[in-house]
């Protein structure tokens, strides 16, 4: 097999941006696999063809499920609410496709325990499946994830992380999808708290083992669509402190009423002989402190992520002309499709996905209970 049909389920801010990576990585990676795009799959014929016709798929299907009976879709890309992402991946794998499933992996431990089940139990017929993780896959946090793993800052003590942003900091900012509980599991916790819990402990190596947290909801109404107002279901902050296995003290904040803030993903690891810094609104940067340097010049400096030895990077231009966002989707296709033809296991896997649900799960145990709560399955 030289090529990959794919069939994505979903077109609006994901699916757009998924679109372009799968448009994108061909020509920048040749990967050993060449993926088609050959249907998207939407509710509304009208907007999903409209839809496809701008983003590049070939057809349109009306029903998910039409992408299990093709024979021409070997991948199924599911950028839906997280609400339909365990029916749809356990029901793709279970038919033999490839999945890539957009982050959070699920809505809930259980509905992530089934989908990591099947994942298993398609790994044995060939059939491989990856959470979409994006930001590990930006260059600056892979090189970070590099040092780290060389011992460059020593034995990790703290980890310090955050994900700003402000779209819901005006109480008149309209409800959506996202501050329905059924819909999307959570608020910011599941939305961009897990990114940051992922990204941690992609760059560590660690893994959490237990929490102390608290969730709050500043807004408990918002203007409804159609008129009036409609309840707000999940929180609008997420903040909480947490261990690892590794014996790391760990601090995370997630809010989407940070005012000012767009959407600042800030990393900072502490080590015995270092440290390191990172901050998305500069993506191109990573902050490096070597504690053996002379004391009369030392300090945090910024090291340039664009040199063709960093990672991704040599695919892209030449030094100093900067990557972005919509970049790190490129490098995750990437990497799957190299994984799908070397039959190897693409990560972060399932498995992964369900280790950050039960993070969560912990998180919001622990706000509910005041208490310190032990992460399931990190004994």
């Amino acid at each position: 097999m030289t090529t990959v049909g794919v069939g994505m389920v979903g077109h609006a801010f994901m699916g757009r941006a998924h679109s372009q990576a799968w448009r994108s990585v061909g020509p920048f990676f040749g990967p050993p696999l060449t993926p088609v795009m050959t249907a998207l799959a939407g509710r509304s014929a009208e907007r999903a063809g409209a839809a496809a016709a701008s983003l590049g798929w070939a057809s349109v299907e009306t029903d998910w499920k039409e992408l299990l009976r093709r024979d021409d879709v070997q991948l199924v890309d599911i950028c839906t609410p997280g609400d339909g992402h365990a029916e749809i991946a356990v029901a793709a794998l279970d038919a033999g496709k490839h999945v890539l499933c957009e982050k959070p992996l699920a809505n809930s431990v259980a509905e992530a325990e089934a989908m990591a089940a099947a994942a298993d139990r398609a790994r044995e017929r060939g059939v491989r499946s990856m959470v979409g993780f994006n930001y590990r896959r930006v260059p600056a946090v892979t090189l970070a994830r590099r040092l780290v793993a060389e011992g460059r800052i020593g034995t990790v003590r703290h980890i310090r992380a955050q994900y700003l942003q402000d779209w819901l900091a005006d109480p008149e900012a309209q409800f959506n999808w996202r501050m329905d509980r059924d819909r999307a599991g959570s608020g910011a916790l599941g939305d961009i708290a897990s990114h940051i819990v992922d990204t941690a402990q992609f760059i560590t190596g660690h893994t959490l083992t237990e929490v102390s947290a608290t969730l709050e909801t500043f807004v408990p109404e918002r203007p409804a669509p159609g008129g009036g107002t409609a309840q707000v279901t999940v929180d609008d902050a997420a903040l909480f402190i947490g261990r690892t296995d590794a014996g790391a003290l760990a601090s995370f904040e997630a809010t989407r009423a940070a005012t000012g803030r767009k959407n600042a993903l800030r990393i900072e690891v502490s080590g015995s002989s270092g440290a390191l810094y990172f901050d998305l609104e500069s993506l191109n940067e990573l902050w490096f402190h070597d504690v053996a340097e002379d004391a009369a010049t030392a300090g945090f400096r910024r090291i340039v992520v664009t040199e063709p030895d960093h990672p991704y990077m040599g695919r892209w231009w030449p030094p100093g002309h900067m990557l972005g966002y919509e970049h790190t989707f490129t490098h995750q296709m990437a990497d799957l499709l190299t994984a799908i033809a070397d039959g190897t296991d693409p990560r972060p896997s399932f498995a992964d996905g369900l280790q950050i649900q039960r993070v969560l799960a912990a998180v919001a145990d622990s706000a509910a209970s005041r208490s310190w709560v032990d992460v399931e399955g990190s004994d």
